[in-house]
């Protein structure tokens, strides 16, 4: 069974998006080809490119094999006037809730049994690559870009043979910080664009001019991607393009050597998943993960969402800019 190249939401709250067009990140591709021709002097610009179309193809991969259905998974909602225990979720009356989990398919048929659920719908699951495969792929990202030579100091300090577990590390944090953020109109787009012109502003008034090109490349495709991306969404970006980003944001903090700044900007995304990862290590429990959609979940607008998430991205870069002129 095919799927299509659309999205297919399996947040409850998000049904309405279904056949909203996927994979928009392949015309950051096609960007980033035209950059290189017009930029190929720029060596900072160049190499971040180059790493963003290595990431974009990447993500590509993933979305195509994600065009394969692997299953489909039922859509219950709670009928009864108690609250449930499916899987690791207590469910409200009358909530709506994805059958997903092992022990969620081993208990609903019981439910279903008892007329405590119904199946209110189904939504089909794509075929993903392992957690494995997709790591080992971004460790070649990141070894790759060790291996250009760009990435010898971080912070003041010299790396030497440390420059490629700590690429490594960088890349992979950065790509699956923006992949989690990306699961609402304009967010991943929104939070990056604002994070790469705030990297542009804080190189200029500390004269890294020549760090400015590589996040105005970055900060110029989100600006141009939200024009299309921006609620309510008429294409979504798919993995190829949260690698893309992801990729091409660490690649420029780490040749331009802003790590402080950098990582505070992102500081949004790194913050759920830190909260994710809570949520995995049964920590903390979520009704949907990642963060933003549990408060989706719990009633605040999608709209609110992403101001919110922008806002604070925005709070969190003045305030690296003020404390590095005021303080540091």
């Amino acid at each position: 069974m095919q799927a299509k190249i659309t999205d297919n939401p399996i947040v409850s709250e998000h049904r309405h998006k279904i056949g909203t067009p996927t994979m928009g990140g392949i015309a950051f591709l096609f960007t980033l080809c035209l950059v290189i021709s017009l930029y190929y002097r720029n060596m900072h610009v160049l190499i971040v490119s180059f790493i963003m179309l290595a990431g974009g193809i990447v993500g590509m991969v993933d979305d195509l094999i994600g065009l394969k259905i692997k299953e489909v998974q039922k859509i219950v909602v709670n009928t009864s006037n108690e609250i449930i225990t499916l899987g690791r979720l207590d469910v409200e009356p009358n909530e709506e809730v994805r059958v997903a989990t092992p022990k969620a398919k081993s208990e609903v048929e019981d439910l279903l049994k008892e007329g405590k659920v119904e199946v209110v719908g189904e939504v089909p699951i794509k075929t993903e690559p392992g957690e494995l495969e997709k790591i080992i792929c971004q460790i070649v990202l990141g070894v790759c870009l060790a291996l250009t030579g760009a990435v010898t100091t971080l912070g003041g300090f010299e790396l030497g043979l440390l420059s490629f577990p700590v690429v490594t590390i960088a890349i992979l944090g950065s790509i699956n910080s923006v992949n989690l953020i990306d699961g609402m109109d304009g967010l991943a787009a929104g939070i990056v664009g604002i994070a790469s012109l705030s990297c542009c502003i804080y190189a200029y008034l500390f004269g890294l001019t020549s760090s400015v090109p590589p996040f105005l490349v970055i900060f110029a495709i989100c600006l141009g991607f939200l024009i299309f991306n921006k609620y309510p969404a008429s294409i979504f970006m798919g993995d190829t393009g949260s690698f893309v980003l992801g990729t091409g944001y660490a690649a420029a903090v780490l040749i331009c050597d802003i790590p402080f700044f950098g990582v505070l900007a992102l500081g949004v995304p790194i913050i759920s998943v830190i909260v994710s990862l809570l949520h995995r290590a049964n920590i903390i429990k979520l009704p949907v993960e990642p963060l933003h959609h549990t408060l989706n979940h719990y009633g605040m607008s999608e709209v609110k969402i992403i101001l919110t998430y922008w806002g604070c991205t925005a709070l969190l870069c003045a305030i690296g800019i003020l404390a590095k002129y005021y303080i540091f």
